[in-house]
């Protein structure tokens, strides 16, 4: 992986499950999904939604 991937800037995004991802920072978040206020390289976002995302069943089967 190239220097210039490595530390490239993503966001944390969560859709309306309640699902987590990354998405490149300089890029509009895609519809369905809003930012979480995270950012950081992608190791330190990643870790960031291991925090955050602490149950994957979908917010609908949750309830």
């Amino acid at each position: 992986m190239s220097d210039e991937r490595e530390n490239a800037l993503y966001k944390v995004v969560v859709n309306h499950e309640e699902q987590y991802s990354i998405w490149p920072a300089d890029r509009d978040v895609p519809l369905g999904w809003k930012e979480t206020g995270d950012q950081g390289t992608k190791k330190e976002c990643l870790d960031r939604i291991e925090v955050l995302w602490t149950d994957m069943t979908p917010l609908s089967l949750r309830r």
